[in-house]
């Protein structure tokens, strides 16, 4: 998306987009930006979704150890002392999948569940709730029962 398109969808002029985009990268609220990969068009179709157990005092190192591996191209580690990591592998096919899981195992982690991906959508965070905007609805829309009397 453009500024001139967010601009336009949000009733402001393009520089005021920019600057405001220039203030959340400065403050560090934007680290950077991401390309968003279609795996099937890149002749990765099979996609699979993994939640794996591994020691809270190692968590960081499994994490850095499994980011290193070949297909894993996203690692999330949760607040929890089970199923603590969940991870995304791409293949092209079942023996890449393969190859990548028997890589996870070698860390010594458990596979607590693994589960092909059939779709997966992804779509920009637009729900900010600023100070003194009044309560906003969970749908993004302005809530009128919850304003102030």
């Amino acid at each position: 998306m453009t500024a001139q398109d967010m601009a336009d969808r949000v009733g402001v002029s393009p520089s005021t987009i920019r600057n405001r985009i220039d203030r959340l990268e400065a403050d560090g609220i934007i680290s950077g930006y991401h390309p968003e990969v279609d795996h099937e068009a890149a002749n990765l179709p099979l996609q699979v979704s993994s939640v794996i157990s591994a020691p809270s005092d190692e968590l960081e190192s499994h994490s850095r150890e499994l980011r290193g591996i070949q297909g894993i191209i996203d690692v999330r580690e949760m607040l929890t002392g089970r199923r603590n990591i969940h991870v995304d592998v791409v293949g092209t096919s079942t023996t890449d999948i393969t190859r990548t899981t028997d890589a996870i195992d070698d860390l010594g982690v458990d596979t607590e569940s693994s589960e092909t991906m059939r779709t997966r959508h992804v779509q920009p965070f637009t729900h900010f709730f600023f100070q003194g905007t009044g309560s906003m609805s969970t749908r993004g829309e302005h809530d009128e029962d919850d304003s102030p009397a």
